[in-house]
């Protein structure tokens, strides 16, 4: 099999982000050739000059076009872009040297046509981003569908760390205008395609997020909001596991209530339950610190999720409100 990988990068107001990207590709130990396409959305901050720093070391290509989303800048890259395999990434991630050879290993082992990795917390990251990372990572919060264990059921890549043929690109058009949520939805689009997905365990970034604990919050709130519109166009998705933060929300609540008339008892599974987060992410980032931020940083993405989901539920379901119309921060024109 001849692959020609082309990086798909789109960037806002993130040339910082853009040099660290590219500083951390022109270090693959991959022999063969690739391309980089930087997709400008719309930035006031342009990265044009960033990237020209690098077009000695990299095949670079550069575009810059209005702002119309991450997901349409994606879909503009990979028609200009001229390998067969499309490498699509955030503009805040580092890749590590051995990137693309373990995405060519694995995919002339098992082809598929759409694959994800991982994300880690790379060294240099702060105890806020370290923290975030275990939170939207951990098996115990999670359960490992951003790419930390090998999926029971299908897995579903993110846009952050992902790949996809050209010859599935152009069968489903890519990505849609729904921002956060194209990841899913193209992936499940994909599936009714007939083509398949994996996981490439190996194939992982370091995800810096760029983010605050407020930030933080927005996201995940956005992730809880998107989760009833995806269920309302794909129906056959659904799954009682989404309601686990909308329940823990609302079980935090009742806990609360029992522990002040002097029933312990549902409160003890939380402390229990914040205990193993503590522990498992004191062991993994060798930080009490990041440990107990790690706790925090649960409470946040499940708050979040889950407030934004039974508003969206509420708004889809109950109301049945056109999502655009419900919720038009969420779509780009």
């Amino acid at each position: 099999m001849n692959l020609y990988f082309s990086f798909i990068i789109p960037v806002f107001n993130r040339p910082d982000e853009i040099k660290e990207l590219l500083d951390s590709l022109s270090k693959q130990s991959y022999p063969k050739d690739y391309e980089i396409v930087i997709i400008e959305d719309g930035s006031d901050i342009s990265s044009e000059e960033v990237v020209s720093e690098f077009s000695n070391q990299l095949n670079i290509s550069y575009y810059y076009k209005s702002n119309s989303g991450p997901g349409d800048s994606r879909n503009y890259g990979m028609k200009r872009a001229h390998g067969n395999y499309y490498l699509v990434l955030d503009s805040d991630c580092i890749i590590p040297p051995n990137y693309l050879k373990e995405v060519e290993n694995s995919l002339l082992e098992n082809y598929v046509d759409c694959f994800g990795g991982p994300d880690a917390a790379h060294e240099s990251f702060s105890n806020v981003q370290k923290a975030i990372n275990y939170s939207m990572t951990s098996f115990l919060t999670t359960g490992g569908i951003r790419g930390g264990k090998k999926s029971v059921n299908k897995f579903q890549p993110r846009s952050f760390n992902m790949g996809i043929s050209k010859k599935a690109f152009e069968a489903t058009n890519g990505f849609g205008k729904i921002h956060p949520g194209e990841d899913p939805d193209l992936t499940i689009r994909l599936w009714k395609a007939g083509f398949e997905t994996k996981l490439i365990q190996e194939a992982f970034v370091y995800h810096k997020r760029r983010i605050s604990w407020n930030k933080f919050k927005v996201q995940v709130r956005k992730f809880g909001l998107t989760r009833p519109i995806l269920n309302s166009w794909h129906p056959e998705t659904r799954k009682i596991t989404f309601w686990f933060p909308s329940l823990f929300m609302l079980g935090s609540g009742l806990a609360l209530i029992g522990a002040l008339l002097g029933n312990w008892f549902l409160m003890f599974f939380y402390v229990i339950y914040f205990l193993l987060i503590f522990i498992d992410s004191t062991i993994k980032n060798k930080n009490i610190y990041i440990g107990l931020l790690s706790i925090y940083a649960v409470v946040v993405q499940f708050y979040g999720y889950g407030t934004g989901f039974i508003k969206s539920t509420f708004y889809i379901d109950v109301l049945k409100k056109e999502p655009e119309m419900a919720f038009p921060k969420l779509f780009f024109k």
